[in-house]
């Protein structure tokens, strides 16, 4: 996820303005090339299994390497020779904009080794990105806001950056975080998190936005606003909701359950006053994501360790 942030650090040094950064992100898309399709290039993985492993990712949260991995599907020299082949999308962002005129050379290569220095990153964290380190630039992205997040919905916020990349598509950019206890709705998406954290969590954007978000999630074609598009956006929330509850099952046995998702009637959603609303840029509109009472449950390392 270096690349999607690298857009807020750059927004938040004021170097770009949204709409050269969206430009920029859009065409990321065509120069980023899928882990699964180098392994099949490189005749490493059939189409089956790389099908197979897309389909796995729905059920747990888990990079396409790691369970191409647990399945014996590649080998780790080969999925290393496969990273190493990627450039990392934060790179590519940039040249984006250079090329556009947004920055020079000079000025993309001292915002780089800004960027670097400030989430302590190195050649080795870019080719192979694990779960800590993207869930350390989800952290220095809410300490900007001065409110950092507590653990429990740190991992949560850092599950739907993930689940966003890979179920929706990577060219985004997360805008700074609104802390509030209201909240204007649009189209509205909202499901109840029960049990040892209590959640209200909602998914919120324009119909043509959701368009284009259910057609990518679907991977079918839509070309208006309607109950196959307003399913998918509910499926997705679901999906994200429930493997976060299984994550928190399965590392701290902490048990949650989730009321069926659903669209909003209500114009103003009233949330708790530790909630917040992230905006979250796509080429193809903006997505809004809220939570709401993020202070009343926590976790704690022991309960981790007893899992390890």
């Amino acid at each position: 996820m270096y690349a999607q942030f690298f857009g807020s650090y750059l927004l938040s040094k004021n170097i770009v303005t949204p709409k050269q950064l969206t430009e920029a992100i859009s065409h990321l898309s065509e120069a980023h090339i899928k882990l699964g399709t180098l392994a099949m290039h490189k005749g490493y993985m059939t189409a089956e299994e790389v099908n197979e492993v897309c389909f796995l990712q729905t059920r747990e949260d888990k990079h396409f390497g790691q369970i191409a991995l647990e399945r014996n599907y590649l080998f780790e020299d080969q999925l290393n020779e496969l990273l190493n082949t990627q450039s990392p999308d934060y790179l590519l962002l940039g040249q984006n904009l250079v090329d556009m005129g947004a920055i020079t050379n000079n000025q993309l290569e001292e915002l780089l080794l800004g960027y670097r220095d400030e989430n302590q990153l190195n050649s080795d964290m870019e080719a192979n990105e694990l779960p800590e380190e993207s869930m350390q630039l989800v952290d220095k992205f809410f300490e900007q806001t001065g409110r950092p997040l507590p653990k429990n919905i740190l991992i949560y916020m850092n599950l739907l950056f993930n689940n966003l990349v890979r179920f929706i598509g990577s060219d985004f950019t997360p805008l700074t975080p609104v802390f509030t206890n209201s909240y204007d709705t649009n189209f509205c998406i909202t499901q109840q998190i029960k049990g040892f954290l209590p959640l209200l969590t909602a998914l919120d954007m324009e119909p043509e936005t959701a368009i284009t978000f259910a057609s990518r999630y679907a991977k079918m074609e839509f070309d208006e606003f309607n109950e196959y598009v307003k399913a998918s956006l509910e499926d997705f929330i679901n999906l994200h909701n429930g493997l976060f509850s299984v994550n928190m099952s399965n590392t701290y046995s902490k048990e949650a359950e989730l009321d069926p998702p659903g669209p909003t009637d209500e114009d103003t959603l009233e949330l708790s006053d530790d909630a917040f609303v992230v905006p979250i840029i796509y080429p193809f509109g903006t997505i809004y994501f809220a939570i709401s009472g993020t202070g009343d449950a926590s976790i704690d390392e022991d309960s981790e360790e007893s899992q390890e």
